[in-house]
């Protein structure tokens, strides 16, 4: 049974699809590409956000294209944040988990912490993680180091997140996954995953929380 949950943030908790595919949408642009539109960037969003691009594009970027792709993205990004604001049930959804919490973003930890405080979640968590590095990689080592900074046994674990990339490092962890619409991916690329997909954060953690019977 599951004690433990493990949030994801961006698209999760945090509705902020619209920026994301804004930010993407001109970092393409500034390369040559074509825009995306949301449901281009929910059917080909994947990591490593490389593979991501360069099919966007067409070709492959040097890790000079990259670089300048990634800080204009950031950039564009934070140029919209302050209009975000958290997904609908995000606090009554985290407050009906009876097990412990915690919250692993592939943002930024340095800007990812005063957000998650700003927007008044940090003491829920027993531990908030984001990017420490630039490493251009999935989710999956960063949930098993998470995991094991708590102490916390994959298999007591579920994870809630919007992404493929949320299924794969789950399941390569050896954890639990729940999926929410709305977010990164779509319906039809979560549910491929073979998890189950929900279409609230009430619903996510119901599907998350262990049988009482």
């Amino acid at each position: 049974m599951a004690k433990h949950l493990v949030w994801d943030w961006n698209g999760t908790l945090l509705d902020d699809f619209h920026a994301v595919v804004t930010a993407s949408s001109d970092a393409v642009i500034a390369l040559g590409g074509i825009g995306l539109d949301a449901d281009t960037h929910r059917e080909r969003f994947r990591r490593p956000l490389s593979a991501f691009y360069n099919e966007l594009l067409g070709r492959e970027l040097t890790a000079i294209e990259f670089d300048r792709l990634n800080d204009l993205f950031h950039n564009r990004y934070r140029d919209q944040l302050a209009d975000c604001r958290l997904s609908a049930g995000a606090i009554e959804a985290i407050g009906t988990w009876r097990g412990t919490q915690s919250l692993l973003s592939m943002w930024r930890h340095d800007e990812l912490v005063p957000l998650v405080t700003e927007h008044g979640l940090f003491d829920y968590f027993t531990r908030v993680d984001g990017l420490r590095d630039n490493a251009d990689v999935g989710k999956h080592q960063y949930l098993v180091d998470h995991l094991a900074q708590l102490n916390i046994e994959p298999t007591d674990t579920v994870m809630i997140g919007d992404s493929a990339d949320d299924a794969e490092a789950a399941e390569a962890a050896g954890a639990s996954c729940v999926l929410v619409t709305g977010g990164t991916t779509s319906r039809r690329l979560l549910a491929a995953t073979g998890f189950p997909v929900a279409d609230s954060l009430l619903e996510a953690v119901r599907l998350a929380q262990p049988s009482t019977t």
